[in-house]
């Protein structure tokens, strides 16, 4: 049975990066896309393990080379998706997420029709910059400009197949693990799951 595909995506500060940690801590079938980015590692973050970190000139002849899903230039870096890593890790039955924005999910949906999308919201708008705020990573210039920034990204969320509200973590969590599990019940991914025991049930 292959894998799931999903697209989680929200305004920076929303918390979808850190309901797809809690989900992937509760299932081992369950990765991360690992991006490629160009912008520079932040404190504790690990090649490899959280992003694929590589210059301007690698990324764009990656680009050439047809090797992203999709990509996406944020705040002057680059951002891509790996065709190869995630094909190899639903071929093997496990759902794969993708942490992206509202535009790699358009260039996603195009290339990948079955993928799931959903969308995170803030409660509200100080709550959103005050978690900016808390992270102590940004400066006071760089959190205005993520505000506005957040602000025409949430515009997009009627786009998505599921929309979330994280005004508390645990029941978002719940409600994504829920939304996760019920498409391992589709028809398609139970037939193949399932395909000797159907086809001994409907034997004649």
């Amino acid at each position: 049975m292959k894998g799931n595909l999903f697209v989680v995506s929200s305004p920076s500060g929303a918390g979808k990066s850190s309901l797809i940690g809690a989900l992937l801590a509760k299932h081992d079938d369950m990765k991360v896309s690992v991006s490629h980015t160009t912008r520079a590692p932040r404190p504790g973050e690990v090649d490899g393990e959280h992003y694929h970190f590589t210059d301007v000139d690698t990324f764009k002849r990656l680009i050439q080379e047809d090797e992203f899903y999709e990509w996406a230039e944020v705040f002057g870096n680059y951002y891509g998706t790996s065709k190869s890593a995630i094909n190899e890790q639903l071929d093997q039955g496990i759902d794969v997420f993708l942490d992206i924005d509202w535009q790699g999910a358009v260039q996603m949906r195009e290339l990948v029709p079955h993928i799931i999308t959903l969308f995170i919201l803030p409660p509200s708008r100080q709550e959103l910059e005050s978690r900016l705020h808390k992270r102590g990573q940004d400066t006071k210039e760089v959190i205005a400009a993520r505000m506005a920034q957040a602000q025409s990204e949430m515009t997009h969320h009627e786009e998505y197949d599921f929309v979330m509200i994280n005004d508390d973590f645990d029941k978002t969590l719940s409600d994504l693990e829920r939304v996760v599990l019920s498409h391992r019940l589709q028809t398609k991914n139970q037939k193949s799951k399932f395909a000797d025991l159907i086809n001994e049930l409907l034997a004649n």
